[in-house]
């Protein structure tokens, strides 16, 4: 078995870190950091809750229960001799692992103990172990979790809004699936899809921090010894329509002051694409509605918007939507007025001090990026799965003009693609 090496800088940041492709097929991202007495090392593989119809090879084309990578990470936790939180609590570290749209990933952060933390996490994810009776379980609890998500506003109202803006993309569909669709997962649909995503050459490990570099290459030698045939994955995107399935949403829940999500429906630009467009949109984002436009103070001042407002970009491999949520009295009022917004930003000219004042607000958040170990390990991971070189969105970001982002929102951001999805307190009908 043996390693590759490549040394990736940036003369911008005056920065640099090292990516090992190992024989097994796992890639490796390394980033040491002087000064530091913290690490956080993150172990992923790209595959997500959007996952669910697939083909491996020439194979049959599979169509699994939604929620089943969410449940699949849950499980993984659990072998022969127990609990890897158990293990990781004799170590001091901090673990935890989530699962996305488009992946899933294990985690911990610790300050020493680096070898017997890391040694955990690629122990229990290299050794999947379920049961009928473990599965069955499982279910209930997960089953707990989704009725209290499905109680929760702040996530209703999110995934209501996916359900308006997207018709057949499964990013509409809650990434723990549903209690009806969780009850058709077995220990043989688990290991199917361990067994398809949690291939080698589908992962990344990423490291940041303090820690010894050849400290992980040996560990990565001793878990991964043997050489792992490449996964012909071919993920189904059903045809989406441009428009959204509807422009108005609403639910009734236990709230105080009407809740709401406006979503913009982009258009996809493939996975590597739109993570390189992110850093435009959220320019964008700030200009339109962000705290120093014109627009939200005058929403602010009228009262239609208070403090819990605030925008996000949300970037996937066949998606990409600009959002804007928060509270207010009147949600298709401050509807109203950001849609008018996208139609000004098109037609006149842009305020270039505004541009500027964003733009730096922007660029510092991603230099800010690489300052922390917990953000370099997930930037890592995120850019290795989208196939981006992570400084290069440093260097797009600092090249963006005025003209760049009018572009942006003509040909992706048109008012008539966009939604609006509220949760409002009263009775149901």
């Amino acid at each position: 078995m043996s390693f590759t090496k490549q040394t990736v800088t940036s003369a911008r940041m005056g920065e640099s870190y090292e990516i090992y492709r190992h024989s097994s097929g796992l890639t490796l991202n390394l980033y040491p950091m002087e000064g530091f007495s913290t690490a956080y090392a993150m172990l992923g593989t790209k595959y997500g809750s959007v996952d669910s119809i697939y083909q491996i090879g020439d194979g049959p084309v599979r169509r699994n229960p939604e929620g089943i990578a969410h449940y699949l990470e849950h499980k993984m936790f659990e072998n022969e001799e127990g609990d890897a939180f158990a293990r990781y609590a004799a170590t001091g570290a901090s673990a935890n692992a989530f699962t996305s749209f488009d992946r899933t990933a294990y985690l911990f952060a610790c300050g020493d103990h680096f070898k017997e933390s890391l040694e955990i996490l690629l122990d229990f994810v290299s050794r999947p172990y379920f049961t009928k009776e473990t599965v069955q379980k499982e279910q209930g609890i997960i089953g707990q979790e989704i009725k209290m998500y499905d109680d929760d506003p702040g996530w209703r109202v999110m995934f209501n809004l996916l359900e308006a803006l997207y018709h057949e993309n499964t990013v509409r569909n809650d990434i723990a699936g549903t209690v009806e669709s969780i009850s058709h997962i077995t220990p043989e649909l688990l290991y199917e899809c361990y067994e398809s995503f949690y291939n080698p050459h589908n992962m990344v490990l990423t490291v940041a921090g303090s820690f010894e570099v050849q400290t992980v290459l040996d560990l990565v030698e001793a878990y991964y010894h043997k050489e792992y045939p490449v996964v012909d994955i071919r993920r189904f995107v059903p045809d989406e329509p441009r428009a959204p399935k509807t422009a108005y949403v609403e639910q009734v829940l236990p709230v105080s002051v009407p809740m709401f999500q406006i979503g913009f429906k982009g258009l996809s630009l493939g996975e590597t694409g739109n993570l390189m467009a992110q850093p435009a949109d959220e320019i964008i984002l700030e200009m339109i509605a962000g705290d120093c436009s014109p627009l939200y103070r005058r929403l602010y001042d009228e009262g239609l918007i208070n403090s819990t407002f605030g925008t996000e970009v949300m970037c996937g491999r066949d998606y990409i939507s600009l959002f804007f949520s928060g509270e207010s009295e009147d949600p298709r009022k401050v509807y109203e007025e950001i849609q008018k917004e996208f139609t000004r930003f098109c037609e006149e000219e842009i305020d270039r001090e505004l541009f500027e004042i964003c733009k730096r607000g922007v660029y510092g958040r991603y230099l800010t990026l690489f300052t922390r170990p917990d953000n370099i390990a997930n930037v890592l991971m995120l850019c290795h799965f989208y196939g981006v070189e992570p400084y290069a969105l440093v260097d797009s970001l600092a090249a963006l003009t005025t003209d760049d982002l009018k572009q942006r929102v003509r040909q992706c951001y048109d008012p008539a693609y966009s939604a609006l999805s509220v949760v409002k307190g009263g009775e149901e009908s």
